[in-house]
């Protein structure tokens, strides 16, 4: 897989992808990553990205013209432009699943008061990463780079993403434990060492739906 990021601020970057699963994917070969400052493409003399919205009011908006000249010079007919944004659909694991699909993701990160309407007109897809509001699409780029990279063949072993929290079962995880059996008085729960693995596995869709009925109930709702 392929991913681009467009972005004002590459540097941000640096720690998320250098470090852990997402730096051993890179260096695997399983994921090619490379980050792109839509500065560089804009034509005002100033270098300018940004103006004030017609109509008036707080803020600067992103201008059209440097993304659009951005996301032309990479973009090809595997592509799937992804726009991040408040009003996107919002982010699940499901998405996640289908995006780990796609051969090329160009992610579109936004910042200042937001962006020129017509940049939406170049995404497949806007995603929201949730009800809140952050400085710029930066964070929530590296969210779905993390999301996604990990559900590509060969990144993480399978089961381990089979079993997350939030997958088609929508179930949270089951509590896990590791030695010692005995910490500050909590015991690791008489089931896990006995050996029997249908009845463990069977305690763990218990626990999992008894943790998703009380932190959220929403989700047996589904």
């Amino acid at each position: 897989m392929k991913i681009d990021i467009l972005t004002l601020f590459p540097e941000m970057f640096s720690g998320a992808f250098t470090e852990s699963i997402l730096k051993r994917a890179i260096q695997n070969g399983k994921v090619e990553i490379n980050l792109h400052n839509f500065r560089d493409f804009t034509d005002d003399p100033h270098g300018k990205v940004d103006d004030t919205p017609y109509g008036g009011g707080a803020g600067m908006v992103l201008a059209a013209q440097p993304i659009f000249d951005c996301v032309e010079s990479i973009r090809t007919p595997e592509s799937k432009v992804i726009l991040l944004t408040p009003a996107g659909v919002p982010y699940k694991q499901r998405i996640a699943y289908d995006l780990s699909h796609e051969k090329h993701l160009i992610i579109i990160c936004g910042h200042y008061e937001g962006f020129d309407e017509r940049i939406s007109s170049l995404a497949d897809m806007e995603i929201s990463i949730g009800d809140y509001v952050l400085t710029g699409g930066e964070i929530p780029a590296m969210v779905l780079t993390d999301s996604i990279v990990r559900l590509i063949p060969g990144v993480i072993n399978e089961r381990s993403h089979i079993e997350d929290s939030f997958n088609e079962n929508y179930l949270l995880d089951y509590p896990t434990y590791t030695k010692p059996r005995v910490f500050r008085g909590m015991e690791v729960p008489e089931i896990l060492l006995s050996g029997d693995h249908a009845k463990i596995d069977e305690w763990r869709y218990s626990e999992s739906v008894k943790r998703t009925q009380e932190r959220r109930p929403d989700l047996l709702e589904k």
